[in-house]
Order: C-alpha cells, then sequence, then structure tokens
C-alpha cells in the first residue's frame, strides 16, 4: 500500500515541478522513476532492492505475474486514444505543406534513418532496429509545448513545432504498432507466408473494430442513450473493450483498434467530443504520472549498462544532428521558411510520452517472447527520450537568440470576444499585417471570425488550455471586447502578463467613465462609448476609416468632432511606417503625432469638406 500510495504522490508530484519550472513532465517523472529502481538499489540498498518494485520478485513487488503487464498495455491503449482524438483530418489538408511534409517525408527519413544507424552502432537486427526507429519518430505536444511556451517565436515557426507534435503522435504510434506487429507475428524473425497472413489480421481487425466501435460510440453518444453524469466513464469502458476485443479476434490488435478508434472519434461532429477530451486529458495526466515511475523504476542496472557506452552517445548525435536535420530540410525544402527558422526547426525535436510507453510495453513484450536484442529497445528509447528532453529544455532559448528567431517585441494582439465589432477590428488589423487571433466561447462567432479569415479559438476564458497555445508566442497586445466586464477584467488579470506585454486595454463600463478622474488605464478608445454603444455604431456604420492628420491641432480637432458625434469612434492611430497605435480612453491628446500620420476610426464617414 504504502509503494502505491508512493508512486501516486511522487507523479502528481513530478507533474508539479514540470509545472513550476515549465518543463516536459516526462523529465522528472522518469528521474523519479530511475531513482527510486535501479538507482536505489545500486547504490542505497544493502540487500539490492528497490524502493519501488514494479514486479512481484517473492519478496516485495506491486504487480504479480503479468499483471504489470496488462497494466501498462490497458494505460498505453487509454493514452493513445486520446491521441487519436487529437488528431483532425482536417487539420492535415489545411496546414502547411511544411507540415504536411514533416508528418509524411520526415517521418520516413527518421524511421529509416534511425534504422540503419541503430543497426550499424549496437549491431542490432534489423526487426529491433525499425521498431526502435518507428518509436523515436513521434515528438509530441507534451513535450514541445512546455519547452517553447515561454519563448517568442515567429508565428510559422510556432506553428510548424506545435502542429508536427500533435499530428504526428499517433501516426508514429501507429507506424510502431504496426512494426512490432509484422515482428511479433513470428518471434524467430523468419517472415513466412503465416506471418505476413497473421499480420494481415491485425490490421484488419485493428481496422475494423477501431472504425466500427467509433461509430458505435458516436450513434450511442449523440442519441443520448447514455446518461450525461456516466457519459466520460462509459467511454472509458468502451476503449478498454475495444481494446480487448480486438486483441482476441487478432492478437495484438488491440493497440491499433484504440488509435484507429480515436481518430474516428475525434473527426466527428459530436457535441461532447470536447468534454471527452477534457476528461481523457485528466485520466492520461494520472496515467502517465504512474506509468512512468513504473517504467523507469523497472529498468534494472544490467539494462543501463547495456547502453553504456560511446556507442551510445555516437547513436544520439547522429540522431539529433544529423536525421532530424536532414528531415526537416527535405521537408521544408522550397517553403516560406527561412534558414535559421529551419536550424532551429531542426534543433527542437524532443521525443516523448508515446515513444517511452511504447517502448517499454514493447520491450517487456518481445523480452518474453525471447526476441533477440528486444532487451535494447526500452534503454535505448528512454535514452532519446531523456537526452533530447534534457538538450532541448535546457539550449531552446539561448539557441533562439542565437539563429535570431527569438522575437525581440511581440506584436501579435489577442482579442477576448469574437462579436461583430471585434470581427471588424480584427479583420482590419490583419490587412495591416498584424498576427491577429480572437478567442471566444461562442462557436457561431467562431465561425464567422474563419468565414473574414481570421484566427479564432473556440475556447472557455476561464479555461488553462490558452496558456499552453505556443502559437500565440508572438502576442504582445490583449483587448477585452466582451459585453460582460466581469470577462473583460478577468481577461485581464489572468492573462496579462503573458499576452499583454506591450499593452493590455478592456472596454469600459458606463459606471467606469462617469467619473473621470478614476477612469481605468486599460480603457479602450473612449471615454463615452461601451460595448452596447460600439455595437451599436458597428451595426449602423459597419466600417473602419483612415483620415490623414495634417498636425497636432488637426489632429485635435478630429478627435473634438469624435466627442461630439457618437457614431464616430476613433480606435487607432496609424504613422507614417504603417505601424497602429491603440487609442487609450484616458490618453488620447498624449499621443505624438506628426504629418503625414493617419487617424484611424470606426463609424460613420467625416466629411472632410466641412472642417
Amino acid at each position: 500500500m504504502l509503494e502505491l500510495a508512493g508512486i501516486i504522490i511522487l507523479g502528481i508530484l513530478a507533474q508539479w515541478v514540470a509545472w513550476k519550472f515549465k518543463i516536459p513532465a516526462i523529465l522528472p517523472l522518469i528521474l523519479i522513476g530511475l531513482l527510486v529502481g535501479p538507482i536505489a538499489a545500486e547504490f542505497f540498498s544493502e540487500d539490492g532492492s528497490k524502493w519501488i518494485e514494479p514486479i512481484w520478485n517473492g519478496r516485495e513487488g506491486l504487480f504479480p505475474g503479468e499483471s504489470l503487464f496488462y497494466f501498462v498495455s490497458l494505460a498505453i491503449s487509454i493514452i493513445l486514444f486520446e491521441g487519436g482524438l487529437t488528431l483532425k483530418l482536417s487539420e492535415i489538408k489545411n496546414v502547411a505543406p511544411s507540415i504536411t511534409k514533416l508528418i509524411t517525408l520526415g517521418s520516413a527519413v527518421t524511421f529509416f534513418g534511425a534504422a540503419i544507424a541503430a543497426h550499424y552502432t549496437f549491431y542490432l537486427s534489423w526487426e529491433i532496429s525499425f521498431l526502435f526507429s518507428a518509436l523515436i519518430i513521434v515528438t509530441g505536444p507534451t513535450v514541445i509545448t512546455p519547452i517553447l511556451r515561454n519563448i517568442p517565436l515567429p508565428k510559422d515557426v510556432s506553428a510548424v513545432l506545435k502542429w508536427e507534435g500533435i499530428l504526428i503522435d499517433p501516426i508514429g504510434a501507429l507506424i510502431a504498432v504496426l512494426v512490432f506487429e509484422f515482428i511479433s507475428v513470428d518471434a524467430g524473425g523468419e517472415f513466412t507466408k503465416r506471418a505476413f497472413i497473421e499480420f494481415g489480421k491485425i490490421v484488419l481487425f485493428g481496422f475494423t473494430f477501431g472504425f466500427t466501435f467509433a461509430h458505435a460510440l458516436n450513434t450511442i453518444i449523440n442519441k443520448k442513450w447514455i446518461p450525461h453524469y456516466l457519459l466520460n466513464v462509459f467511454a472509458l469502458a468502451s476503449v478498454l473493450a475495444v481494446f480487448v476485443l480486438s486483441d482476441q479476434f487478432a492478437h495484438e490488435s488491440g493497440l491499433l483498434a484504440v488509435v484507429v478508434m480515436g481518430m474516428v472519434l475525434g473527426n466527428s461532429k459530436s457535441p461532447y467530443l470536447k468534454e471527452l477530451l477534457y476528461f481523457k486529458e485528466s485520466l492520461s495526466v494520472l496515467l502517465i504520472s504512474i506509468l512512468f515511475i513504473l517504467l523507469a523504476a523497472n529498468i534494472n542496472m544490467s539494462d543501463l549498462l547495456l547502453i553504456y557506452n560511446w556507442n551510445t552517445a555516437v547513436l544520439f548525435a547522429i540522431v539529433v544532428f544529423v536525421i532530424r536535420p536532414l528531415a526537416v530540410f527535405l521537408s521544408t525544402y522550397n517553403s516560406s521558411l527561412k534558414l535559421n527558422e529551419k536550424l532551429f526547426i531542426s534543433w527542437v525535436g524532443p521525443r516523448g510520452i508515446v515513444a517511452a510507453g511504447i517502448a517499454s510495453l514493447f520491450g517487456l513484450k518481445l523480452a518474453k517472447s525471447g526476441v533477440a536484442d528486444a532487451e535494447y529497445i526500452t534503454p535505448l528509447v528512454f535514452m532519446i527520450v531523456l537526452g533530447t528532453v534534457l538538450l532541448n529544455a535546457t539550449t531552446a532559448r539561448y539557441i533562439a537568440k542565437l539563429l535570431g528567431v527569438f522575437l525581440k517585441k511581440s506584436e501579435g494582439i489577442l482579442i477576448v470576444g469574437a462579436s461583430k465589432l471585434s470581427r471588424l477590428i480584427g479583420h482590419y488589423l490583419e490587412q495591416n499585417g498584424r498576427h491577429v487571433v480572437l478567442i471566444d466561447s461562442n462557436q457561431v462567432n467562431i465561425k464567422k471570425s474563419e468565414e473574414l479569415g481570421l484566427e479564432a479559438i473556440n475556447t472557455n476564458i476561464y479555461s488553462d488550455t490558452l496558456m499552453d497555445n505556443i502559437e500565440l508566442n508572438d502576442v504582445g497586445y490583449l483587448m477585452a471586447l466582451t459585453g460582460s466586464s466581469d470577462i473583460n477584467k478577468y481577461a485581464i488579470n489572468k492573462f496579462g502578463k503573458q499576452f499583454g506585454e506591450n499593452g493590455s486595454f478592456r472596454l469600459l463600463t458606463a459606471d467606469e467613465m462617469s467619473n473621470v478622474d478614476t477612469i481605468p488605464r486599460e480603457g479602450l478608445f473612449s471615454q463615452t462609448d461601451d460595448f452596447n454603444s460600439l455595437s451599436d455604431v458597428t451595426r449602423n456604420y459597419p466600417a473602419i476609416h483612415e483620415i490623414e492628420i495634417k498636425n497636432k491641432a488637426h489632429f485635435t480637432n478630429l478627435i473634438n468632432i469624435s466627442a461630439n458625434d457618437p457614431d464616430i469612434i476613433p480606435i487607432f492611430i496609424k504613422n507614417d511606417k504603417g505601424v497602429l497605435e491603440i487609442i487609450s480612453s484616458l490618453n488620447k491628446e498624449k499621443h505624438i503625432i506628426e504629418a503625414g500620420y493617419k487617424l484611424v476610426y470606426l463609424g460613420k464617414p467625416i466629411d472632410v469638406e466641412k472642417m
């Protein structure tokens, strides 16, 4: 009981440490597992026993017989199902060609390149070498996001790294599962006719069960045959049932089935998909916390000594400094990415949770079956995972500055609320070369924003998911434009530091504007216009105009005209280089004005002839 409680406590503690120091959780989890496992047995135990022994050895241990093997299998199936849920086919079609090539051509380069490197550095069999290379294809958002979260990067670079991690996770897992099944159908390594038949059965049943049960579960959920409070646990039971059932028809096809099931369900239009994904993410955090401490603790010192040689350093160097850059440069050939951006993407390629988890699972299975060189799989993959995470976590920020991709000033703008007012302002900003992102919990507003070509995120302002969006690393301005003063204030308080380093602004309420002496500094646009009046002007005059400013006196005259006409609202000042400055309700007269500048305003056109 003490060991089991200790694993959960240490796992959650590792997750907290990862959050606190903004590092991938897999790093402290594996280090803790190694500490309480092989390191404790070698250096801190008189009788050579581990502090946490995953497998019962006659005296101690958590899982008797093959129980650990079963637990790992079920946990990995849930984690892979969640990975499949994040893969949207529409995103594969719409992402930039560079990302598409990275998950296809780049994966192929890694698959063949790493296999050749493993074969000739450790003299592993070709089967094990290809399994190793398949396992290290994946990067994963869980390791990319913490590393890049606080590095301001160009939007294109962040997008490539983010979407490569999301899309390649289930794809890499799928390749690894297929390679493993191909090996396991004939453990002797002689690929006979029977081996090909068994492999075909695995693929057939894996895809069939995954596809069929995904549609069945989606139908059950949409028809509301399951009460809402049972929805998440019913989906969990369904995933486990598909995994086990598929395995009964074709041995080892369960992992393939749950990946396919997740991918199909993730591309459905179920209104409960987001809720289901949130539940699976929470469950995955708990499972990952337990799983990786167990897996690392289960490694013996003899396994680590297998790779305690110069061959390991050579293999790591080839994977990181040869294969990764080769895959990136081939995939981004003739793309819009600059040389320094390609070099940075080449440098950042940490391997993640899926690689380590499946490596342990397959290593256990193949070693038990007596497959030659199977004992190398787990320590080699763990070495790549720990090495790449450590390397990237400690050097990514420095390398970004060295290569010149580190943004000195974040000019992107995050707009909270995607109403017609926000869409109109966002569209104007986008046309003037600013990276604009709108967020709203209203799906209709999000859809209308996307129809205008604007980047929009359907999210709840009270959710923490926005903090992990590395594509917002170039955002330095925050504008809260909702009709709720509480939401506007909350957005400023919660996101102002991260997304509003250059300025955080919000719409004021009528009460706040009633006392000129106490107007908040973050007030937007006007001392007299709140969300309702701005919305009325947007509805009656849905246009943004520019008028050239002759001098400071002319600017003051324009401001006075707008103050006397509720249908004219100044919002920006545009200098002679096209740079926009947000007008604050408190500082209209304090802006630097020169000839050639322009006043940008919302509402009806100003009659220039009457001025």
